[in-house]
């Protein structure tokens, strides 16, 4: 199957402008999967947690259920970031919609990155992983800092992902050097799907480093993108080939963990 990261740069605070943009892609990209950076609806910097209530959707929100009638009539998953509320509270989310609209999840960001704190409540879904079985593909999720918690990505191997995918405004120069690592030591696929620009609030600026990539299971990279330009970096995946964790007659990468000597 083909698996599609999409890279650009979202305008904050522009909530129509990326989420035509969005549409666009998730309507006109040949792909089974579609994956589409954090918080791509809005941009990243916010100030406050009211400025995010100002923008965030619920999940009944027209965003969703805008993607839902795409990937139900084009036969696709799609998972993009968003400013989700729920009350008073705010979460740094990801939809994950499958051709059934009946199966759409949310992920809530579980880590929380420098000033991310001041404006999103803390993630409370929890790690997950949704199957498509008329596609044969188990895919979990996690966003952006997450990546820095070996703990994230294990929790989604050990549910049985296939293909993690890791919608992401990451800033740091060392998290390439990380992927790979994070996709061999669970043998599983991984699509990071990160923007790229600048945003400036209040006198501080942020810098995105686009770079976009899958790796796979083997930690070998597959594609990936430029640090600033607008991309759609497609791959063909083989899920099965990530079920078997054993590399030799002996060992298990999972049969073979000893968690009660393990410090939680």
């Amino acid at each position: 199957m083909k698996v599609s990261v999409v890279q650009f740069c979202p305008e904050f605070g522009n909530k129509a402008l990326n989420t035509e943009k969005l549409l666009n892609y998730c309507s006109t990209i040949a792909a089974d999967i579609i994956v589409l950076p954090e918080l791509c609806t809005t941009g990243y910097f916010f100030t406050s947690k009211e400025e995010v209530l100002s923008y965030a959707e619920t999940i009944e929100g027209e965003t969703l259920r805008a993607v839902q009638e795409i990937a139900a009539s084009k036969d696709k998953i799609i998972v993009y970031g968003f400013a989700e509320c729920e009350g008073h509270k705010t979460y740094n989310s990801a939809a994950v919609v499958l051709p059934n609209n009946k199966l759409t999840r949310v992920y809530r960001k579980t880590h929380l990155f420098y000033k991310e704190r001041f404006c999103f409540d803390e993630g409370n879904t929890g790690y997950f992983v949704v199957e498509d079985k008329e596609k044969n593909i188990r895919l979990g999720t996690m966003i952006c800092y997450d990546w820095r918690f070996p703990e994230a990505s294990r929790s989604l191997g050990l549910l049985g992902a296939d293909l993690i995918v890791c919608p992401s405004n990451l800033v740091t120069k060392i998290w390439p050097l990380v992927m790979p690592a994070r996709a061999i030591e669970n043998k599983v696929y991984l699509a990071v799907a990160n923007r790229y620009g600048i945003e400036e609030r209040k006198g501080e600026t942020v810098e995105f480093n686009g770079q976009s990539g899958v790796w796979s299971y083997n930690g070998s990279i597959m594609v990936q993108g430029s640090a600033a330009s607008d991309e759609v970096l497609t791959v063909e995946i083989t899920p099965k080939e990530t079920r078997n964790k054993k590399f030799n007659d002996f060992n298990d990468i999972f049969g073979d963990r000893r968690p009660e000597y393990y410090i939680s």
